[in-house]
C-alpha cells in the first residue's frame, strides 16, 4: 500500500525514524488487529493503534458506557453512557483517523471470533479482557495459529504486562503460568478498584508492544512484567514452557 500525501504528514514522525520509515508505516497500514475487551486497557490501546495508522482494527466488547467507567475508559464521555462500548469507541476513533477500518464486534470473544484468530485473519491480539477464562481461550486460539497475543491487566495501583510472541515460537503460553481451569482471583477492580492512570500506562505499553510485532521487530516472549505504582517498581519474570503444557506443547508437537 503506498503512501498518500495525507499520509506522509500524518505519520511524519514515525516515517522520520529509521526503524519505521515509509515501509513499516506502509506495513502498519496493511495490517489487522483484533482488540478483545474496550476498557480501562483498550481505550488507550486502540487510541494509539489508530493513530499510529494500523489499518484495521477489530472491537470486541459486548457492554455498554456506565458512568463508573468515565474515571478510567478515557475513550468515552458522559453523553456515551447507555451506548453500546464498540459503537461509542468507533465513533472517537473515527473522529481521530478516519483512515483506519474499524469493525466493531458486540459480543464476547465467542467460537464465531475465535475462529477467525485460528484461521490467521488477525496479525497480532491484544487482550484488555477482565476475566481469566477469556485470557485463556484466546491464547489456546492464538498459540497453534502462531498469532502474537499481548495481555495485560491492573488492579489498584498495580498491573502487568504478558507478551506471547507465538509467530517464532509455540511456547510459553499462558497455560504454562496459570493452568486452565484456574479459580478467577477473588479481588478484581470491580471488588477492589484501579487507578486510572495505572491502565493506562500497560494499555499504552500493550499498543507499543504491538506495533513492534507489527513492524517486525523483536519483543520479549514469554516475560511477565509487574509494575508497582506505589514504589515505581518494576520486577521482570521469565515463564517457562511445560512440556506437559496443552496448549503450547501440544501445539509444537503438531509442527
Amino acid at each position: 500500500m503506498a503512501l498518500s500525501g495525507e499520509n506522509f504528514l500524518r505519520y511524519s514522525r514515525q516515517l522520520l525514524m529509521a526503524d519505521i520509515g515509509e515501509s513499516g508505516q506502509e506495513r502498519l497500514l496493511r495490517s489487522r488487529v483484533l482488540v478483545v475487551g474496550l476498557g480501562g486497557l483498550g481505550c488507550p490501546v486502540t487510541l494509539y493503534l489508530a493513530a499510529a495508522g494500523v489499518g484495521q482494527l477489530t472491537l470486541c466488547d459486548p457492554d455498554k458506557v456506565d458512568r463508573t467507567n468515565l474515571q478510567r475508559q478515557i475513550l468515552y464521555r458522559e453523553a456515551d453512557c447507555g451506548s453500546l462500548k464498540v459503537d461509542a469507541a468507533r465513533r472517537e476513533l473515527t473522529a481521530l483517523n478516519p483512515g483506519v477500518e474499524l469493525i466493531p464486534y458486540a459480543r464476547e470473544a465467542d467460537d464465531e471470533l475465535l475462529a477467525q484468530v485460528a484461521s490467521g485473519q488477525f496479525d497480532v491480539v491484544v487482550d484488555c479482557t477482565d476475566n481469566l477464562a477469556a485470557r485463556h481461550r484466546l491464547n489456546r486460539a492464538c498459540s497453534p495459529a502462531g498469532v502474537a497475543l499481548v495481555s495485560a491487566a491492573a488492579m489498584g495501583w498495580e498491573g502487568q504486562l504478558l507478551t506471547l510472541d507465538f509467530r517464532s515460537r509455540a511456547g510459553p503460553c499462558l497455560a504454562c503460568a496459570i493452568p486452565e481451569g484456574s479459580d478467577e482471583p477473588l479481588m478484581n477492580c470491580g471488588n477492589s478498584g484501579v487507578v486510572g492512570p495505572v491502565l493506562g500506562a500497560m494499555g499504552s505499553l500493550q499498543a507499543i508492544a504491538a506495533l513492534r510485532m507489527l513492524l517486525g521487530k523483536p519483543v520479549s516472549h514469554g516475560r511477565l512484567q509487574r509494575y508497582d505504582g506505589t514504589s515505581g517498581r518494576w520486577l521482570d519474570l521469565s515463564i517457562r514452557a511445560r512440556v506437559d503444557c496443552p496448549v503450547c506443547a501440544a501445539s509444537e508437537s503438531k509442527n
